[in-house]
């Protein structure tokens, strides 16, 4: 096959800390690859200096055999080469086909062309399969609908080059299935795919080989249809992986409701939603994307208006208006945007740790030397990869911010946790030790709530398991009756 890109030994240091070390492989034109690697194993940096976004330190990068070192993504593109990224990229108060065309507008003369931008945004979109008028703001889109804009800007370019930094992180089967015949259409014009996913089984059904990469090192590169899933996690963690679930905690049966919810109303989200969680209870809620979940869930805690509905916890009623109400009463909420919502990237990670706390610390000065002592404690108790406890939280990898928030979020010590997608973009490691993260906390007598896409992740979680559609909830199903067709039948409204 001929070689459309290869690197050779690329190393990229930042600072002292070299995270890549001498990687070395080649692709060759019209195939899918599937790059493998736990968070921090170094694939997104990697795919950043592909694209132009981060600069070789040692090593070189060659597009159809010459030598290549972009100074910019916008070089980086005119060579063909697209990145899409896990976190948007788009500016929220613009429109979609403005940012589509942010940096390559169509022109009349002096003037923007608005109507052609629309006109091919438009087609782009249809080809994603988002339905969405080419003049709406970004900011007015939901997080799915946000991540085919990405698609369909990456699209627009043309690439001969396309990287997919978790793509599906966000949709629905259905747009799933849509991006896939996407994929499939542009391997036929022989684009070269770079997948980077955490879903295996996306990757064995949509990938012609696997790269694995391991503590940014160059680990194997085999065929997709020789390796099984639990190959695949074996070989990105290094070691044999046993179970990802660990074994449910008993409820008791005279456990006390930790938290009850009447009657809770949403507007133009959720309608009349009453459930309740007991401690030492994981509590699912399931559902497609729209369904109401997540808006449920930060009107009561304060994040958005509610119209009506009573919350008691610990059997108190209470009235919450704001986050900080919550948490004095023993509830936390940690959001499926950890970026936007739940850190503060450019906060370093003490700062992060323990800014909702911080009475704690500032007595009434700050004591920085037991944040300190707090942030290491938290880093060893969450396996919190970093190799600087003084670096910004956005230096992390996507898996060790999400446990870096929940670190923050669980340090007002809670009795009741939501949790939004806990799992979202993170490793098959990183998953495994949030699950068991949450069995811990379960087996503590806390009530957690977990709201996940992910039918499997909520099958070996929960004890229980509520399906929201259209903004109602459908019905609750005990232990016995999860399966994957029961939970799909009562999102869709086929059972």
């Amino acid at each position: 096959m001929s070689v459309a890109v290869r690197f050779e030994a690329i190393c990229k240091d930042y600072g002292p800390v070299r995270v890549l070390h001498g990687v070395s492989f080649d692709l060759s034109p019209g195939r899918v690859y599937g790059l493998l690697g736990e968070n921090g194993a170094g694939k997104s940096t990697l795919m950043k200096i592909l694209a132009g976004y981060e600069a070789i330190s040692e090593g070189r990068l060659l597009i159809d055999g010459q030598p290549q070192r972009f100074t910019s993504s916008r070089a980086a593109e005119a060579a063909g080469i697209v990145l899409i990224h896990q976190e948007f990229n788009l500016a929220e108060h613009l429109t979609v086909a403005q940012n589509m065309f942010l940096g390559h507008e169509k022109t009349r003369g002096w003037l923007l062309d608005e109507k052609a931008m629309n006109a091919e945004a438009a087609r782009y979109l249809k080809q994603v399969g988002l339905d969405v008028p080419p003049a709406t703001r970004v900011r007015d889109l939901i997080v799915a609908e946000k991540q085919l804009v990405e698609i369909a800007k990456a699209l627009s370019r043309r690439a001969r080059f396309l990287i997919m930094d978790e793509p599906t992180a966000t949709l629905t089967s259905s747009e799933t299935r849509r991006l896939f015949a996407v994929m499939a259409q542009l391997k036929a014009d022989g684009v070269t795919i770079l997948y980077i996913s955490h879903k295996l089984d996306e990757v064995e059904r949509n990938t012609d080989e696997v790269i694995v990469m391991r503590d940014g090192l160059f680990v194997t590169r085999e065929l997709t249809a020789s390796l099984t899933r639990q190959q695949m996690a074996n070989l990105m963690v290094g070691r044999e992986l046993s179970d990802m679930f660990p074994a449910k905690v008993p409820l008791a049966p005279d456990a006390p409701v930790l938290l009850k919810v009447e009657g809770l109303s949403v507007a133009g989200w959720s309608t009349d939603l009453s459930f309740e969680v007991r401690a030492g209870e994981v509590l699912g809620f399931a559902g497609l994307v729209g369904a109401g979940r997540t808006e449920s869930f930060e009107a009561l805690l304060g994040l958005r208006a509610r119209s009506a509905g009573s919350l008691h916890l610990n059997g108190k009623r209470v009235d919450i208006r704001t986050p900080r109400e919550a948490m004095i009463n023993g509830m936390t909420y940690l959001s499926e945007d950890r970026k936007g919502k739940g850190l503060h990237v450019n906060l370093g990670l003490r700062e992060n740790l323990t800014m909702m706390t911080m009475e704690r610390y500032a007595r009434p000065w700050l004591d920085v030397k037991q944040e300190k002592a707090a942030l290491a404690s938290a880093v060893e108790d969450f396996n919190i990869r970093t190799g600087d406890l003084d670096s910004r939280a956005r230096m992390l990898s996507g898996g060790n911010q999400q446990k870096l928030a929940l670190a923050k979020y669980l340090h007002s010590d809670p009795r009741v946790i939501v949790l939004d997608e806990p799992s979202r973009g993170v490793d098959v490691g990183a998953k495994r030790d949030i699950y068991f993260l949450i069995h811990r906390l379960a087996a503590e007598g806390r009530a957690v709530i977990v709201i996940s896409s992910e039918l499997i992740e909520l099958i070996g979680l929960c004890h229980r398991v509520a399906v929201m559609r259209a903004g109602t909830l459908q019905t609750t199903l005990g232990a016995e009756h999860l399966t994957e067709e029961e939970l799909i039948a009562h999102a869709t409204g086929t059972h």
